[in-house]
């Protein structure tokens, strides 16, 4: 019985054997780097998670803290509109702004005892610098603080305000204005505007027979408050009647895509109040049911009068 012969140990398998063991060594050493890399990549990202998961919680209650100082602001804007009245002239207002802070505002208020000053205002876009100049306005005009204005004369209100307001130092922003002065004694309601869209005059009982019974109320030429300087604003004057009903509108009350997929217009919007006697509450939802889902495009402004 003869056994199994082995191959002798070569030179040449002990040059290989050192070579694996030196290449065994290399993977070994390059195996610990990169155990050391994942290590200190792990140890990396949590230390990321741990900072965006800091800087997270900080934007948190940094928005928390700007919605709240945005619904402060909000509750301001509407904390100087006036209280609604029940004696004549009596008053109805709805103001929905499209986003958090708008520009529209508006006000009334007794100049003594025969004029009762009305006034609406538009500033151009919406947020904390368009609210701020809007306050702002309507402040000036509930203190009577036009040293150069008759606040019984519209026209002259217009024009202090332009003189006052100019864009270049308001942010490049301007607001359009309707301004109206109903004088008791004798029923005249003087009237003036600066870019702003009529206002809607709806005729009761005691109209005369020749007046008809819807009239949209605007003075022609005049351009927005702080858009051009040196300007001269005309004022109107109609006749009102116990009964009669104005409507200060923003153009947020029918700027909206109408049933036919065209705008609406204030034409529309005095047929349709005049048809259907439609109060604040009433002309929103009639608004609002044209513009689907959602806000509406612009803040939504309507102060109605009765007489």
């Amino acid at each position: 019985m003869s056994s199994a012969s082995s191959a002798p140990f070569t030179d040449g398998d002990a040059a290989d054997l050192v070579r694996l063991r030196q290449d065994f060594a290399q993977l070994e050493a390059e195996y610990a780097d990169l155990k050391l890399l994942y290590e200190a990549m792990i140890e990396h990202g949590e230390a990321v998670e741990d900072q965006l998961a800091e800087q997270n919680l900080l934007l948190e209650r940094t928005q928390a803290r700007l919605d709240e100082e945005l619904n402060d602001a909000g509750r301001y804007v509407f904390s100087i509109l006036p209280d609604k009245r029940t004696e004549a002239p009596a008053t109805d207002w709805l103001l929905l702004p499209s986003t958090e802070l708008g520009g529209d505002s508006f006000g009334y208020h007794r100049i003594d005892d025969d004029h009762f000053a009305i006034y609406l205002l538009d500033v151009c876009g919406h947020g904390v610098g368009a609210a701020l100049l809007s306050v702002t306005v309507i402040n000036v005009l509930r203190a009577s603080a036009l040293a150069s204005a008759d606040f019984r004369d519209p026209s002259t209100v217009l024009k202090a305000l332009n003189d006052t307001f100019p864009m270049e130092k308001q942010n490049n922003m301007f607001f359009t204005i309707w301004y109206g002065v109903y004088k008791a004694s004798t029923g005249e309601l003087r009237y003036a505007t600066g870019g702003h869209p009529p206002s809607i005059l709806l005729r009761g009982p005691n109209r005369p027979e020749a007046a008809p019974s819807c009239e949209l109320l605007i003075t022609v030429g005049g351009v927005a408050i702080g858009a051009l300087s040196d300007m001269d604003y005309d004022s109107d004057v109609t006749r009102v009647f116990p009964g009669d009903r104005l409507l200060v509108i923003s153009d947020g009350t029918f700027e909206v895509n109408g049933p036919d997929g065209d705008m609406l217009s204030v034409e529309a919007l005095a047929a349709h109040v005049e048809a259907h006697a439609s109060g604040p509450g009433d002309v929103l939802s009639w608004v609002k049911s044209f513009n689907g889902e959602g806000p509406l495009p612009d803040d939504f402004s309507l102060l109605e009068v009765r007489f």
